[in-house]
């Protein structure tokens, strides 16, 4: 039988994720420092343009101005934190605050259009958000990093499985399961891989996720900056963990890209798509530069695709829930949105 186009592209990302994860067990750090810088910002722009022609998933005309005044916030919370004197751990309860009453406020985008409700909603929320204190590692770490990248593409992905009707959709979920078993036992020596100079120095950046995972997950200890470098760098948990970070970002950018006529993210007007490829080209440059400095320059871009796509994310999860609920009730699947 004769694939489908959309089977053609589940197919085709069966492969990009091998690919992904055969570059990520050879070269982790530098394929994750190389995507992000390349991949990262066009996947960031040209996703916020698609995001902007569906009015963001939401029913409210601008319920995405919630969503921008938090990445804002964020943004200038993170950035300029220090600069600011802020005592950051003491104020990281802020931080996810922000997360939990945005990516829970979503849920209200996508279902809610009476105004008096909504706010009452949000309201609601951020007389909730205490609560975000218990999970702060989970809504300001994992929330905009692992789980964007790696759990909500998955959901993504099986949604659209669900919505399409494809069984190599949901194999290519089965695959993206099974991919981080494969990182941790395929190869597990570390001998044959040595970061290098420059992909140490420039991954400095990124080290709190990789000393948090390591200790939460692992349960592997540093007590210098020399022991961590060394458990990141050298040791065996973190090469492991550091090939599914460049697998997960590595796929989530190829992924978007993959679907590009399926979801039709490049049909814009010309002048846009010109505005999106003249940035992307600078911000590609300035990493070129100063790989710090481009992660600064496009921390509120990147803060704000994460943000935006809360409520895409809540489409795909409640999308889900309502074809598991047609299928066991006999009701049938759920109306695409």
């Amino acid at each position: 039988m004769a694939l489908t186009a959309t089977e053609r592209v589940d197919v085709l990302n069966i492969a990009l994720m091998l690919l992904s994860a055969a570059i990520a067990i050879v070269v982790p750090f530098e394929t994750f420092l190389f995507v992000y810088a390349v991949l990262g910002p066009l996947h960031y722009l040209t996703e916020i343009s698609w995001l902007h022609d569906k009015q963001y998933f939401t029913k409210g005309k601008y319920d995405s101005v919630i969503l921008l005044a938090a990445a804002a916030f964020l943004t200038v919370f993170n950035i300029w934190g220090k600069e600011l004197n802020l005592d950051m751990e003491r104020f990281r309860g802020i931080d996810a605050q922000v997360f939990f009453i945005t990516l829970l406020a979503s849920l209200i985008f996508i279902f809610v259009k009476n105004n008096f409700y909504k706010w009452a909603g949000i309201i609601l929320l951020v007389l909730m958000s205490q609560v975000a204190n218990k999970f702060v590692l989970f809504f300001t770490l994992f929330l905009p990093t692992l789980v964007h990248v790696y759990i909500f593409t998955m959901l993504f992905m099986l949604y659209g499985a669900f919505k399409s009707k494809s069984r190599v959709g949901l194999l290519s979920v089965v695959v993206l399961l099974l991919i981080p078993v494969l990182l941790l036992t395929v190869l597990p020596d570390t001998v044959f891989y040595q970061v290098s100079d420059y992909g140490k120095k420039t991954y400095s950046t990124f080290k709190p996720l990789n000393m948090i995972s390591l200790n939460k997950f692992f349960d592997v200890q540093g007590q210098s900056k020399e022991a961590w470098d060394y458990s990141i760098f050298y040791s065996r948990e973190g090469i492991l963990f550091m090939r599914f970070v460049a697998f997960a970002y590595t796929y989530h950018y190829l992924n978007w890209f993959s679907k590009t006529k399926v979801i039709q993210w490049h049909k814009v007007p010309k002048w846009r798509f010109a505005l999106v490829i003249a940035v992307w080209v600078a911000s590609v440059a300035l990493y070129a530069y100063n790989y710090v400095v481009g992660i600064q320059w496009l921390y509120f871009l990147s803060f704000l695709h994460v943000v935006l796509e809360f409520p895409l994310n809540m489409v795909s999860i409640t999308g889900i829930f309502g074809h598991l609920k047609g299928r066991i009730t006999g009701g049938g699947t759920a109306a695409a949105r």
